[in-house]
């Protein structure tokens, strides 16, 4: 594949880690795509306007994306024990929530669906208003009384307690006792147009990326804490090792019905648009060779 393919992912560690080697040229007979770093609030919207040929984007934003873009079954965000967390300045109870102000990321989130679902059943009554915040500034505006809780996710799971916050509830926690299935994160998708042998071969790429960076995780450290947030050495190898999983190498059965439970029970609530059952087809495996 001659022309360079146009790339979108987020800064965090887990991506950077993951799509290293493919961007950075190290995977035999691969051309590295034109890569933009971008918070997933602006991917989201990149795919919502079809601008780049592949994107990590949020499971929450799927529905409205699926007419443009393919879901592929490699590259992405999901897991146990790594969904996001509601703060608070002190301790409280989930019906201390009513009147208040919750700051989230975008509602085009997966951590804004958890939490939409955790307070349906959690205080149900309770008038809870959301403002959207840049992440990096929720903590700050928690701790310093500007909003009464914060919606957070990836890093902050480690280095909420030196903002001396408490956590008021798990939202992965939440999700996995009520379905027992992994939580659905961040999403890669590509455009359908490029067509399915491409978009194998792109499939076949980022999951060679994948484990590049496993059998070699030297060989992406310093682009990592170049793109970090959180420099502390500690804090990238748990971002890591929590999000970059056997889901980001392949989606697989697991993963696939936790996405469609999750898309099917966030359009029961009127929180997405339905997506009917095969536009989650996932593309053909692909003959071993790179984008």
């Amino acid at each position: 594949m001659s022309e360079r393919l146009r790339l979108a992912h987020s800064p965090c560690p887990n991506d950077t880690f993951v799509f290293h080697a493919w961007t950075a040229g190290l995977l035999p007979g691969s051309t590295p795509p034109v890569v933009t770093l971008a918070d997933i609030d602006v991917t989201n919207g990149m795919a919502e306007r079809g601008e780049l040929d592949v994107l990590k984007i949020s499971y929450a934003a799927l529905p409205y994306v699926l007419d443009r873009y393919a879901l592929l079954p490699t590259g992405g965000a999901l897991g146990h024990g790594c969904g996001p967390l509601v703060l608070t300045r002190q301790e409280c109870a989930p019906t201390d929530l009513a009147g208040r102000v919750v700051a989230i990321p975008t509602e085009r989130s997966t951590a804004y669906l958890l939490f939409r679902f955790w307070a349906q059943q959690a205080c149900p009554t309770a008038d809870i208003r959301t403002v959207v915040m840049p992440f990096h500034e929720i903590m700050p505006a928690v701790r310093d009384g500007v909003v009464d809780a914060g919606l957070v996710i990836h890093e902050a799971r480690f280095t909420y307690p030196s903002y001396g916050l408490h956590r008021l509830v798990d939202l992965g926690q939440a999700w996995e006792g009520r379905t027992g299935l992994p939580i659905p994160l961040g999403a890669i998708v590509a455009r359908r147009s490029l067509g399915a042998r491409r978009l194998a071969e792109i499939t076949a790429a980022i999951r060679a990326s994948v484990r590049y960076a496993w059998a070699d995780p030297e060989a992406s450290r310093a682009y990592v804490r170049e793109h970090a947030q959180e420099l502390a050495p500690e804090v990238l190898e748990g971002h890591i090792g929590l999000y970059v999983n056997r889901y980001t190498e392949d989606l697989g059965g697991c993963g696939l019905a936790a996405v469609r439970t999750m898309l099917d029970l966030a359009a029961t609530a009127g929180l997405v648009p339905p997506v009917a059952e095969d536009a989650l087809d996932l593309p053909a495996p692909a003959d071993p060779v790179p984008a």
